[in-house]
């Protein structure tokens, strides 16, 4: 049934449910409060508290407009008495309280008592006249009260007046869940849940009906993601046989030595490329594990057959980074040139020379390019390979859930002359994945993790600068300069924000070109050109620039070696999962490194927060940190990907996962085309739609 049809509900109204996502009965059903006001306790009149929260039940005694003098307000003002005593009640700007509140009438007040003008007030209290048949019957007062995310013109007040009446249809919604889940998991039933997490008889209750529909979120999720993961198994890709010899000579060629972590990520790679099933796999590690040798090594492992791989970052100037590391280390090796290709927005090119972007698409088609790096160029349907047997996505996270599923999808449409074969997939972050969310976000791919660093890396020292120590972090930064050394300053804005307050990267690049006169300094930010973009970080990384100043565009991949400091302005604006990629950019050489964190707060949550970033030099510790802090909304780009509230807000829940996982694993083993439970599939397809999986 369309919302607009329900009672008191017309087109105005209408118009501003839906932009909650709100269009039908069902939906305003499934639209649950965020948390209850405890206005359960009713308390006499003579025993309420200044600066408490208060529930009261009286009788009107009197109930008044008037406008204030100075302001020119409305003010409601009411007198309500018990038999222990009186006590004002004021509201502002509701001139029509006077024809609710008639004398004589029993009211039930909730709110916090201030003191006011020598006498106890209830300042714009919650307020409900109570029937005679339905003492106990509340929705606004005298209970555990849901609270909603609102909008202009849709109060919490009005969504509670709308729902409780719509509660008897509950029984009326069909269960989805099987009843064994249900059983073995102690979860309430749907009717009984939706009962109950809007107006629950107490916490206890209210605790169990979010459980229950926080498991059939998260339930869902893992459902999809074993569907996801069965049919890509049951796909079937290039067997690529291992090359023990070349891979061999390969390592040892390197100029460093790989990290045991990398020699195990590198082998499972390697493995799952000999199967007929197609990798899907996701190379996590920390910030300068060395994520890129090891998908060298599987990129060798495919063009030396003579199949084809395609590498895709998320900008410009890493997709590029990635090209020249390719060059560098591919374009001659075990006796063979290989064809290495960029393809970005603005540029294309062959083995280091200019080549056109239609030139580059054809010679991918017909195989006469082995390896092709670009951005989102590749998967923009115009791309089409002759035998692609590996795809590497960089970055992945950063594509979020929605692009995430249409990437695999183009990926592998990326097929001409082998229809029934797809490209194995490997994709890497440098931004660690916290346990529960490799399981949910994540749960369709296996992992291989890089948990050492590099062998000669000394630690960067991070330190906390308040305003009075801004100068002396000049003058070190200058003595870094002078060595030879560069660095890196990370505001949060382009321009500068009356509102929000914070550093601009444009007025600090003027002011730093001040204060370092003799220094060269550059500017980067989001809303320049890419060829520009790429002119500024060429400067920078050829030592042409001493100073860059940034925005967080410098976040991912960039490598400057050379690069001793890293100064970040505003640091209490950002998380920590993005601090520690900022200070991950320097630290990258057997240079001592720094990092500065600039900030004139001077809470006491900020400062814990930032401090354990320096005290923590693990990215994965961090990234569990930065969950609880911030959510994984914030951290991991769904927050717009639709993901429902309570999902969201478990995803941290490591025993809730864990049950979750379990229950979707027994269902998708019993019948993995789910031909028994037709509710929950159609269920999963309508989940899956609405927060974009598919």
């Amino acid at each position: 049934m369309s919302v607009q049809k329900l009672y008191k509900i017309g087109p105005a109204y209408a118009k501003k449910l839906q932009s909650l996502g709100i269009k039908t009965a069902r939906d305003l059903l499934f639209y649950f409060p965020f948390r209850y006001d405890d206005f359960s306790d009713i308390t006499k009149i003579a025993d309420v508290e200044i600066d408490q929260i208060a529930t009261i039940q009286g009788q009107v005694v009197e109930a008044r407009n008037i406008r204030t003098f100075k302001k020119r307000m409305a003010l409601t003002e009411a007198i309500i008495e018990d038999d222990s005593g009186a006590i004002k009640a004021v509201w502002f700007n509701q001139p029509f309280l006077t024809t609710t509140l008639r004398t004589g009438a029993t009211v039930n007040l909730s709110g916090k008592v201030s003191f006011s003008k020598n006498e106890l007030v209830f300042s714009n209290p919650a307020y409900e006249v109570v029937g005679y048949n339905n003492l106990k019957n509340y929705t606004h007062t005298g209970r555990l009260v849901p609270v909603y995310h609102e909008i202009y013109g849709l109060s919490s007040r009005w969504l509670r007046f709308h729902i409780k009446p719509l509660l008897i249809f509950a029984k009326k919604i069909e269960e989805f869940l099987p009843s064994e889940i249900i059983k073995s998991h102690d979860l309430l039933s749907c009717s009984l849940a939706i009962k109950e997490i809007h107006f629950p008889e107490n916490m206890e209750i209210a605790e169990e009906a979010k459980r229950r529909f926080a498991f059939e979120e998260i339930f869902l999720i893992q459902l999809w993601n074993f569907l996801q993961r069965g049919k890509w198994q049951n796909n079937e890709s290039l067997k690529i046989h291992f090359q023990e010899k070349l891979i061999k000579e390969f390592v040892v060629s390197l100029p460093f030595r790989l990290t045991d972590s990398q020699r195990k990520a590198a082998w499972q790679i390697l493995r799952d490329l000999e199967k007929s099933a197609p990798m899907n796999r996701l190379l996590e590690g920390d910030v300068g594990s060395g994520k890129t040798i090891v998908a060298i090594i599987a990129v060798l492992e495919v063009v030396s057959q003579g199949m084809q791989a395609a590498i895709m970052a998320p900008t410009e100037i890493l997709a590029e980074q990635h090209y020249n590391t390719f060059l560098e280390y591919l374009s001659v090796q075990g006796g063979k040139n290989y064809r290495i290709a960029l393809l970005t927005g603005s540029k294309s090119l062959l083995n280091g020379e200019k080549i056109s972007r239609n030139e580059v698409l054809s010679k991918a088609r017909a195989g006469e390019v082995d390896i092709v790096i670009g951005t989102h160029a590749l998967i923009q349907g115009k791309v089409v390979f002759n035998n692609l047997a590996l795809a590497v996505v960089d970055e992945q996270h950063r594509f979020g859930v929605e692009q995430r599923a249409r990437l695999l999808k183009t990926i592998t449409s990326l097929k001409d002359g082998i229809p029934d074969k797809i490209p194995h997939l490997l994709s890497m972050t440098a931004t660690p994945i916290p346990r529960t969310l490799a399981l949910t976000i994540f749960g369709d791919l296996d992992i291989s993790l890089l948990t050492e660093m590099p062998k000669g890396r000394k630690k960067i020292i991070t330190s906390i600068v308040p305003p009075a120590g801004r100068r002396d972090i000049y003058y070190f930064a200058a003595d870094e300069i002078k060595k030879g050394r560069q660095i890196f300053v990370i505001c949060p804005l382009i321009e500068d924000s009356d509102i929000l307050e914070v550093k601009s990267a444009t007025t600090e690049f003027e002011k730093l070109r001040k204060i370092f006169p003799r220094f060269k300094i550059g500017l980067l930010h989001g809303r320049l050109k890419p060829k520009e973009k790429e002119e500024i970080m060429l400067k920078f990384k050829n030592k042409e620039t001493d100073v860059l100043v940034s925005t967080s565009v410098v976040e991912v991949g960039i490598d400057i070696p050379n690069a001793t400091v890293m100064m970040i302005e505003g640091a209490d604006r950002f998380g920590l999962a993005q601090l520690h990629q900022f200070r991950g950019r320097v630290g990258r050489s057997e240079y001592q490194s720094h990092c500065f964190l600039f900030t004139d707060s001077q809470a006491k949550k900020t400062h814990q927060r930032l401090n354990a970033l320096i005290k923590c030099e693990n990215g994965f510790e961090l990234a569990e940190k930065d969950l609880k802090i911030r959510g994984p909304g914030e951290v991991y780009g769904i927050r717009q990907s639709g993901m429902p509230d309570l999902a969201m807000a478990n995803l941290s829940n490591i025993k809730l996962i864990s049950e979750t996982r379990k229950a979707a694993k027994e269902i998708f083993e019993k019948d993995p085309l789910l031909r028994n439970y037709p509710r929950l599939k159609e269920r999963l397809k309508e989940f899956a739609r609405n927060i974009h999986l598919e």
